[in-house]
């Protein structure tokens, strides 16, 4: 209709595309307050380019731009984390952890996003792109700058490092909660036997607090140093709640009703492989209590 405002055919569109780019953006940068910023940027631009020429498919013009602009963040950001203090974790989303909740689909799972981090920037969003979103690779490389085939390089070589980092066997939430609540029930009892028997033997536990708050500066690595590390944060005051962390059991810890760290565990079997501890405040701020 002539005279109505761009927005009014372009809102609706983008709206219903939002959670999926919101996803993309999250997958390829770690943060999701960042995705969210870049997500809202890009209505901006698309609203722009719109008005400059009609865009007839909003969600592949706005995939290729969220990532374009993530992609861009990723590498300003690395340059920030290499004066990083102590491990860089992504930003967990914590929710409530109901019986029938609807987790998170792969592409923002936890131990996945740690594993992306192994990535180069370039290699990230290809993969995220092309074996996350099914996005074909003339458009990967649009998004990236880079030629189909180039780019098709980097997703290769992304595959074989998330390969490496992930759980080599597909562990169902079930087991996930059986193995995560057998341990934290060792923990809570001070089994540091019971603890060990759940570690895997190259168990890694990591944690983050940003130089800001009291973190473990390097990783802590074996059953036996992971148990006794685990044991004492369990003793520490304070209570902790069982929560869902980026749609698997996870736990997070208050202090007198403030949010104090995130614990999100990777599972490969009937083993834990990982144990990830976000103490960042600042990647904790959108963290309430969890209690539904």
């Amino acid at each position: 209709m002539a005279g109505r405002p761009v927005t009014d055919h372009l809102a609706p569109a983008y709206d219903a595309e939002r959670p999926r780019l919101v996803r993309v953006a999250y997958a390829i940068l770690g943060s999701h307050a960042e995705a969210e910023d870049v997500v809202a940027e890009c209505w901006l631009r698309l609203v722009a380019a719109d008005e400059r020429e009609p865009v007839r498919d909003v969600g592949a013009w706005a995939t290729v731009t969220v990532a374009r602009a993530a992609l861009d963040t990723l590498r300003s950001a690395r340059v920030r984390r290499e004066s990083y203090v102590g491990p860089w974790l992504p930003e967990p989303v914590v929710g409530p952890l109901v019986e029938d909740r609807v987790s998170l689909d792969d592409s923002v799972r936890y131990a996945l996003l740690v594993a992306l981090e192994r990535l180069t920037p370039a290699e990230r969003t290809a993969w995220v792109l092309h074996d996350i979103f099914e996005v074909p690779f003339p458009e990967v490389a649009e998004a990236v700058g880079r030629t189909p085939e180039a780019v098709r390089q980097l997703a290769r070589r992304a595959r074989q490092h998330v390969a490496a980092g992930t759980p080599r066997v597909a562990v169902d939430p079930g087991t996930h909660d059986r193995v995560v609540g057998a341990f934290l029930g060792a923990a809570a009892g001070g089994d540091l036997g019971g603890l060990v028997r759940l570690l895997d033997p190259s168990v890694v536990l990591t944690s983050d607090g940003g130089g800001v708050v009291n973190a473990a500066r390097r990783p802590v690595v074996g059953p036996d140093r992971v148990a006794r590390f685990m044991a004492g944060v369990t003793r520490r005051p304070g209570r902790a709640e069982v929560v869902d962390v980026n749609g698997r059991t996870g736990v997070a810890f208050y202090v007198d009703d403030e949010i104090h760290s995130v614990l999100s565990f990777t599972v490969d079997g009937e083993l834990i492989t990982r144990i990830d501890i976000v103490r960042a405040p600042d990647k904790l701020s959108s963290v309430t209590s969890a209690r539904p």
